[in-house]
C-alpha cells in the first residue's frame, strides 16, 4: 500500500489492542466488526512486485447475490422505512462472484495498478484470505494525533464530469459528513473536529466522486478498541442513523459483507493509514473471486438509477478481471 512492502509474517491477532505493540501491522476489518491484525518482520519502500504468473481471466458468468428486481425492491423498502422516519439513509450493497482457477490474486493486483490506478490501492495476503483493492476512499489517517477521514458520497461516470452533482448526492454527502463528524468527535479532543473541505470533486478511472474531508485531534490515550467502537462500521457504507441502517442491512442483505466495506490498511506505532475497503476483490482460498458494489439510498433515490450506479461502479473493474494477462 503506497509503496510500503511488508513481508515476513510473524503474528496474526483478532484483538485490535495488539496494535499498540511495537512493529508494523497490516489490518483488515470486516463490515461486521471482526479484526485481522498481522505483524510483519520486514518493511521496505518498494513498488508492488510483479507476479511471476499470469492471470487467466474470469471464464464463468458473474453471479450476484441480488438480481436487478431484488435490488430494486431493496431500495424501495429503504425508501418506505425512510418515509416512516426509521432511517434517513442506507448504503445498499450486493456481492458479485465468479469461479477462478488462479491460486492467487497477486497477478490480478499487478494489472489493477496499471488498468485502474487508485490513491489507496493495496494488496493483502494472509493464510486464509487475499484482498486486491483499488479503493479510492480514505477511511482514517492518523499522523501526530491528527485524524482525517474523507467520505465519498456521489458517483457518476467520468464522461459526465462537466455535469454538476445533483441535490440528492449533495444532501447525502452532507448527511454522512455530519455522521463522520459525530464519530470522530467520540475519539477527538473537544472542539477539534472540523470540515476543512466540503463537497470536492475527485476524478478516478472511469468515475468522478463527491468527497469531503473531516478532521480532528485524537484524544490522548485513546485505545484501538475505542477507535473501533466509534468508527466501525464506516459511516459512508452503512447509513444514518448508523444503528438503524446496520439493522436494515443485516435483515435485507441476509449475509455478511466480510472484508467489503470494512477498513484496510496499516498501523505503525502512532501512525496509521486505512482505506475504506470498497472496489475490492477478495478470495477466501475457495476458488471464488468476490467483488462488492453498492449505492447510498435516500428518499430522493430512484431505484432503477441506484441499480445502475452499482453496475457503473463494478463495470470497469470486473472487465479487468475478465481479461487474460500474461507476464
Amino acid at each position: 500500500m503506497g509503496e510500503i512492502l511488508a513481508t515476513g509474517l510473524e503474528e496474526i491477532s483478532n484483538d485490535p489492542e495488539k496494535l499498540k505493540s511495537p512493529g508494523f501491522w497490516s489490518v483488515s476489518t470486516t463490515f461486521e466488526g471482526e479484526w485481522s491484525c498481522a505483524r510483519w518482520g520486514q518493511v521496505q519502500s518498494s513498488p508492488f512486485p510483479d507476479s511471476r504468473d499470469g492471470w487467466q481471466g474470469i471464464r464463468t458468468p458473474w453471479q450476484s447475490t441480488q438480481s436487478r428486481s431484488e435490488y430494486i425492491a431493496y431500495v424501495e423498502e429503504i425508501r418506505r422505512l425512510i418515509s416512516q422516519g426509521e432511517v434517513y439513509q442506507v448504503n445498499a450493497c450486493r456481492e458479485i462472484s465468479a469461479a477462478i482457477s488462479s491460486h492467487s490474486l497477486w497477478p490480478l493486483m499487478t494489472h489493477l495498478l496499471v488498468e485502474n490506478p487508485s490513491p489507496y490501492a493495496s494488496f493483502l495476503k494472509l493464510p486464509d484470505i487475499e484482498i486486491a483493492s483499488s479503493s479510492p476512499e480514505l477511511f482514517l489517517r492518523i499522523h501526530d494525533r491528527d485524524v482525517t477521514s474523507a467520505p465519498i458520497k456521489g458517483t457518476k461516470s467520468a464522461t459526465e464530469s462537466g455535469i454538476d452533482f445533483g441535490k440528492k448526492d449533495i444532501a447525502e454527502n452532507i448527511m454522512i459528513v455530519d455522521l463522520i463528524r459525530n464519530d470522530l468527535g467520540r475519539i477527538s479532543e473537544t472542539g477539534s473536529v472540523d470540515v476543512p473541505q466540503l463537497l470536492a470533486t475527485e476524478s478516478h478511472p472511469g468515475l468522478s466522486h463527491l468527497v469531503s474531508y473531516v478532521h480532528g485531534k485524537l484524544q490522548s490515550g485513546v485505545t484501538w478498541s475505542q477507535i473501533a467502537d466509534a468508527l466501525l462500521p464506516p459511516g459512508s457504507v452503512s447509513g444514518a442513523p448508523k444503528s438503524s441502517a446496520v439493522e436494515i442491512i443485516r435483515k435485507e442483505e441476509g449475509r455478511p459483507r466480510g472484508p467489503y466495506c470494512g477498513a484496510l490498511g496499516w498501523v505503525n506505532g502512532d501512525e496509521a493509514l486505512f482505506s475504506l475497503a470498497i472496489r475490492i476483490f477478495w478470495s477466501n482460498r475457495d476458488g471464488v473471486l468476490r467483488f462488492g458494489t453498492g449505492a447510498g439510498i435516500t428518499w430522493g433515490s430512484v431505484a432503477e438509477e441506484e441499480w445502475e450506479e452499482t453496475e457503473l461502479k463494478a463495470r470497469h473493474l470486473l472487465g479487468i478481471a475478465e481479461k487474460t494477462f500474461n507476464v
